[in-house]
């Protein structure tokens, strides 16, 4: 919300006159009040609600869409000078055959250097291979047709960078699924490719490609004691990539990925506990998780920001706040079902923040819902977390027939790893049998001994068991038979 303000304050008159008029006119008059309320007037949130008559899930609703809006408008002055060099490119040919020589190079020339402002490589080639044809009898055709090979070459990098960073975060989903150490290398290996690729050019923005892999590499794979210290600290990169896009603030693909940065300082402080630091943008980062996951999968790994979030409702004992949230926070949410390890993530997400709230009966759904429409047989640990999720909220649910059959399968499933590899997903299921069983005496105590037990096993996956508060009120719920 802090971030929301400043940027409204920082708006030119011109500007906020033009975003109130377009919410007028589209009658959006309380988004118009919004806008003007946090401009002009020193109110706190619960004071706007008031004065708007909306709780606190609609306001969230009617400020995030506010701020979008805004981003709307900002892309669509950002874009403006921007789409005339690309049209100006898109005419060269037209230049070629219609004007003098001397014109054409003079235009061709404006126009590289225009270019050169906005990184744009693609466009760069065209412009060369254009002077290249105007220069064949000129001592400046070499000049050119180095130029217009290293563009070309430049392109390939930059392209192939973006690919990497597409099959990283691919690749990375399946290792927190699996947590398999082939998973693992092969992101290591993805990893020192990516450096080599950067290593080629001094590229502003194949550092920042670079860096979104490094950074989320460092965090998740490969913590600092396992990677080379004479690098860049984490600080130092976040540094300079905001210095990159500052400079380059006509950048679309820059305006956008503030976000995943944002995103990464985020993750940072949290690896670090830095919990005062990770509140600066966990707000900012939530009022954009539904766009985060959608659209940037490409660039980072979206889903992560879910499992993050859980913990900090654990963390800070507001595990109940996440139910009264979805509905905003995912209003343009694309459920996308071939993409196994998000939608994964995302139902674990819906279904934990409503056992959290005791909807244990829409808990159940939403698990069910997952394992029948999409095949986990590539997880097989994801499948046992699953299922044992599953398997509390029938017990919750007190249905011990369903419970008994899915405890026996969940079992099976263990048989075939070996026991040693799901510790504590037996942990977990004996406490679950200990709460199902007839025998009432003690119970409270039992579960209490084991709880110990299954908070100090660690897995090296995905483990949404893990993410069930051990406390009081677990115990509770499950001896009120």
């Amino acid at each position: 919300m802090a971030k929301l303000k400043n940027i409204i304050k920082q708006l030119s008159e011109k500007d906020f006159k033009a975003i109130y008029d377009s919410l007028i006119e589209s009658n959006a008059e309380k988004s118009a009040y919004l806008l003007k309320g946090l401009r002009e007037r020193q109110l706190s949130d619960t004071k706007l609600m008031t004065e708007l008559d909306v709780n606190a899930n609609a306001y969230y609703t009617l400020r995030s869409r506010l701020n979008l809006k805004i981003e709307e408008y900002l892309m669509g002055q950002l874009e403006s000078p921007r789409t005339d060099v690309l049209r100006k490119v898109a005419n060269v040919t037209e230049v070629l055959f219609t004007k003098k020589k001397a014109i054409s190079v003079a235009t061709l020339k404006k126009l590289e250097k225009e270019l050169l402002d906005y990184d744009l490589a693609n466009e760069l080639t065209v412009i060369y291979k254009s002077l290249k044809k105007l220069n064949i009898n000129s001592p400046d055709y070499f000049q050119y047709s180095q130029l217009y090979n290293r563009h070309v070459a430049y392109m390939l990098a930059v392209d192939k960078a973006e690919d990497m960073l597409a099959d990283y975060f691919k690749k990375y989903a399946d290792y927190l699924l699996n947590g398999g150490e082939v998973e693992k290398l092969g992101l290591s290996l993805l990893m020192k490719e990516m450096q080599n690729v950067a290593k080629l050019y001094e590229s502003h923005r194949l550092y920042v490609y670079h860096s979104c892999m490094y950074i989320f590499h460092r965090l998740f794979v490969e913590v600092d004691d396992n990677m080379q210290q004479d690098g860049e600290s984490i600080e130092d990169i976040f540094s300079k990539v905001q210095k990159i896009f500052e400079s380059y603030h006509l950048d679309s693909i820059y305006y956008h990925l503030n976000l995943v940065f944002e995103f990464l300082k985020l993750e940072y402080y949290n690896h670090y506990k830095v919990y005062r630091q990770a509140e600066k943008y966990f707000e900012e980062v939530n009022d954009a998780c539904g766009n985060l996951l959608v659209n940037y999968s490409t660039y980072t790994f979206p889903s992560q920001f879910l499992i993050s979030k859980i913990e900090r409702h654990i963390r800070t004992g507001n595990e109940a706040d996440m139910y009264a949230e979805n509905e905003s926070i995912f209003l343009d949410y694309e459920v996308d079902m071939l993409d196994v390890p998000r939608h994964l993530i995302y139902v674990v997400y819906k279904a934990i923040s409503a056992y959290y709230v005791g909807k244990f009966d829409e808990a159940a759904k939403l698990i069910n819902g997952l394992l029948n429409d999409v095949s986990l047989k590539k997880y097989p640990y994801a499948q046992l977390e699953i299922k044992s999720l599953l398997a509390l909220q029938y017990t919750l649910l007190k249905d011990f027939e369903l419970f008994n059959q899915l405890s026996n399968s969940i079992q099976r499933q263990i048989r075939m790893f070996g026991k040693d590899d799901c510790e504590n997903i037996q942990l977990f299921l004996k406490i679950l049998k200990i709460a199902t069983s007839e025998a009432k005496k003690e119970k409270v105590k039992k579960i209490n001994a084991v709880l110990p037990r299954l908070a100090a096993t660690t897995v090296g996956y995905f483990a949404p068991t893990k993410l069930i508060k051990l406390d009081e009120r677990l115990v509770d719920l499950l001896t009120e038979f």
